[in-house]
Formats: C-alpha cells, structure tokens, sequence
C-alpha cells in the first residue's frame, strides 16, 4: 500500500493566487526499519490547481522549513512528549501565538527586520505586550 502526501505552494501576485501541489508518493514501509523512519519516496507528480504556477516554483522545501520550525519551536508538535493540547481551541490559541511571535517580534538573521516590518504591515518590532493587547 503506497501513501501519498500532498504539499503545497501558493505565489500571491496582484491580487491573484498561482496555486499548485506537489504530490510525494511514499513506497511501502520498509520491514524491521526504525519506527519512525520514513518510507521511500518513489515518484512525485505536480498538479496545477489555479493561476498560473510557475513549475520551477512548486517545492516542498518552505512547508518543510516551516513544518520544522513549528515542531522545534513549540513541543505541543513533537513525538512522545507530556506537552500536547487537552482541547483543540488551546492548540488553535498556540498555533496563533507562535506566528505572530515568528512574524511580528521575532527579529530573522537572514531578513535583519521581521518578515512583517519586510512586508510593509508593521514599522517596528512588537513586543509581547502589544500581542497581549490585541486579545482585549
């Protein structure tokens, strides 16, 4: 039995979305293979779904940084660890909370300003206080 698992990668351009997937198709697991060792990937096909995508564009590699900035930054997404949400409007609430902190107050060593102030949705760093703020 193969799984296949859907990527994707979305370009804003004037208003307009140039939207396709990336699709992984994983072999069967491997027997006698550590748990969590990932099945082989044996082919790949690009769907367009709207726009017009460019396919030199359509990867994985954004969703996978971001999948893994997401996991080693809050342990609510990690394996075997006693840190996971009890109700799903709590996890909703961490999820939110991280990508405002990632986007609004996290300085990146690559950009030197946040991705929001690099955006033109912000002219400084905000501070914790001010994410606060905004729940009232």
């Amino acid at each position: 039995m193969c799984r296949i698992f859907k990527l994707t990668h979305d370009r804003f351009s004037g208003g307009e979305v140039d939207y396709a997937q990336l699709i992984k198709i994983y072999g069967n697991e491997r027997p006698g293979e550590a748990r969590y060792s990932p099945a082989e990937v044996t082919g790949i096909r690009q769907e367009e779904i709207c726009g017009s995508p460019e396919p030199r564009h359509v990867c994985t590699s954004h969703v996978e940084r971001q999948n893994l900035t997401m996991r080693m930054s809050m342990r609510r997404f990690t394996r075997l660890t006693n840190a996971f949400s009890k109700k799903a409007e709590n996890h909703a609430a961490m999820v939110a909370l991280h990508f405002m902190h990632y986007n609004y107050c996290r300085i990146h060593q690559t950009l030197r300003v946040t991705p929001a102030m690099q955006a033109g949705l912000t002219d400084h760093v905000w501070e914790i206080e001010e994410l606060v703020a905004l729940l009232d």
